[in-house]
C-alpha cells in the first residue's frame, strides 16, 4: 500500500503579480517557507490553487517550475481533476512525464455522475498512469459525494492510493476509514477537522492552513501519528480560531490576504474571486496577531 507521504500536504495558494500573471519569485519563498516548515508534500493546483483560473499553458509552466524548485526534497503533488475524463488523463500523464510523485484528482463537478460513473472515471485514469492517484471528495464545492463504498471499491486498483476526504461527515468518514484500511489511506480535506479525522486513522492532512503556519499543521500530524493525542489536541484547540478566520469566505481568499499579511505574496486573486471583506479581514489579522503573540 502506497502511503506517498505521512503528516502535512500544503495546498499551495498560487500568488500573482500586479500585473496578474504567477508570481514565480513569491512561489519560490512559499516552497521554501514550506520545506523549512516540515511540510511533507507540496500540492500545486489544487482548489486553494486556483486552477480553474490558469490557462493549461500556466498550468504546465506551474507543474514544471515547482517539480524543478523542490527538487525531490520533499513529495509533489499536481492536481489535475476535472469534468472531462479524457483531458483528466492527458493531464495527469503531463504531470508524470514531468516528475510528478502523485495526482490528486477531485470527483467531476457540473456535470457529476453516479456512482458508477465515478469508479468508470477513476479506474480509466488510474489505467492510463504509473503513479499513484489521491481522490478528492468535496462535495460542498462540487455537489457530487463520493460514497464509502464506492471509494472502496476504486481503492482495489494498485494506483488509487488514497483519498483527502472533505465531506464534513464524521460517521461517514469512519466507515470510509473501516472500509479502506487495508487497501489505501486516508487524509483530511478539512482543516477543522483533522485532529479528529486523525484520530480516527487517517494519516495526514492536505491543509490550506499550512500556507500560514506549516510548522504547527506539522506537528499536529506527528503528534496523531504517534498517537500522542492529548498533546496534539493542545495544538488544535490553539489554532482553531485561526483555522475559523481562515475560512471566513470561500477558500483561497482569506488565506491570500493572511499570506499578504505574513509578506510570503500579494493579496492578488483573479476573477470570480475578490479581495476579502474588510470585516473578515479585521477578524483575520486579530487571530493572527493573538495566533503569533502565543509561538
Amino acid at each position: 500500500m502506497n502511503t506517498i507521504f505521512k503528516g502535512s500536504c500544503v495546498a499551495s495558494i498560487t500568488p500573482f503579480n500586479e500585473n496578474g500573471q504567477i508570481d514565480y519569485n513569491a512561489y519560490g519563498k512559499l516552497i521554501e517557507f514550506q520545506i523549512t516548515g516540515k511540510t511533507s508534500a507540496f500540492l500545486t493546483l489544487g482548489t486553494t490553487g486556483e486552477p480553474s483560473v490558469l490557462s493549461d499553458e500556466e498550468k504546465r509552466e506551474l507543474i514544471r517550475f515547482v517539480i524543478k524548485k523542490v527538487n525531490k526534497r520533499i513529495k509533489v503533488i499536481v492536481g489535475t481533476g476535472g469534468s472531462n475524463t479524457e483531458k483528466v488523463i492527458a493531464d495527469s500523464l503531463y504531470a508524470q512525464n514531468c516528475g510528478a510523485d502523485a495526482l490528486l484528482i477531485v470527483t467531476p463537478y457540473y456535470n457529476k455522475c453516479t456512482q458508477n460513473g465515478l469508479i468508470a472515471h477513476y479506474t480509466k485514469i488510474a489505467d492510463s498512469v504509473n503513479i499513484p492517484i489521491i481522490a478528492y471528495n468535496v462535495p460542498s464545492r462540487t455537489g457530487l459525494n463520493m460514497l464509502p463504498k464506492t471509494f472502496s471499491k476504486m481503492a482495489e486498483h494498485k494506483n488509487i492510493a488514497a483519498i483527502k476526504e472533505a465531506c464534513g461527515n464524521i460517521e461517514q468518514i469512519s466507515e470510509l476509514i473501516s472500509l479502506v484500511e487495508d487497501k489505501a489511506v486516508v487524509y483530511s480535506g478539512d482543516d477543522a477537522l483533522t485532529y479528529p479525522i486523525m484520530c480516527l486513522g487517517a494519516i495526514g492532512v492536505i491543509s490550506v492552513a499550512a500556507n500560514i503556519f506549516p510548522n504547527e499543521v506539522s506537528n499536529l500530524c506527528s503528534l496523531a501519528l504517534n498517537k500522542k493525542y492529548d498533546e496534539a489536541l493542545k495544538l488544535h484547540n490553539k489554532f482553531s480560531p485561526l483555522i475559523k478566520a481562515l475560512f471566513t469566505e470561500v477558500s483561497p481568499i482569506p488565506v491570500k490576504a493572511a499570506a499578504e499579511q505574513m509578506n510570503l505574496c500579494k493579496n492578488i486573486l483573479r476573477l470570480p474571486l475578490t479581495s476579502i471583506e474588510p470585516q473578515n479581514l479585521e477578524i483575520l489579522k486579530d487571530q493572527l496577531k493573538i495566533f503569533n503573540s502565543t509561538k
